[in-house]
């Protein structure tokens, strides 16, 4: 009798093996790739979008972000010495650990003399894309304000690929 239960619980394991084998193969046989190429190139250009909003933005399109004429380029062409990738870190001006939208805000506010951006908001997400997508693939180094990583090398003036808008120093 030992003999028997024995024999059906090997039975029993092997039949769970075979049916999970089985699901297994005809779920990787029924997968495909989490997007098509159609949804991969909309993508991609809703991010450039973003980043195109975000440059205008960066450059000095928008009135309410500054009362005395400095835009973010100003003191950060091409988002240098932005090092978004270096957030969340501590910031003295803060007395705390922030996230980049805070320095972002910050620098609206007060070099700027601006109104500060919803940190939820699509403005806020735009200057990020931008920032961001410049910096994507610089060295992380220590997040310290007093030791920034090198900025980053744009491929052309407005450092994402796309038409120029003639706003600012972006002239087409």
């Amino acid at each position: 009798m030992n003999i028997f239960n024995v024999s059906g619980r090997r039975l029993m394991s092997l039949t769970i093996f075979g049916s999970t084998a089985t699901l297994l193969v005809v779920s990787v046989a029924l997968a495909r790739n989490p997007f098509t190429a159609d949804e991969l190139k909309a993508m991609e250009a809703s991010l450039t979008q973003s980043s195109k909003r975000g440059y205008d933005m960066w450059y000095g399109a928008r009135a309410d972000m500054a009362n005395n004429g400095l835009a973010c380029a100003n003191c950060h062409p091409d988002a240098s010495a932005t090092n978004p990738q270096t957030f969340p870190k501590f910031m003295p001006q803060f007395d705390r650990v922030v996230a980049y939208r805070d320095m972002v805000n910050w620098c609206i506010e007060n070099p700027q003399g601006g109104k500060a951006l919803d940190v939820s908001g699509e403005d806020m997400i735009a200057l990020e894309a931008y920032s961001f997508y410049l910096h994507k693939g610089v060295p992380i180094q220590t997040g310290l304000q007093t030791r920034q990583t090198s900025g980053p090398t744009p491929k052309n003036a407005r450092g994402i690929n796309v038409p120029g808008t003639g706003i600012g120093f972006d002239k087409k």
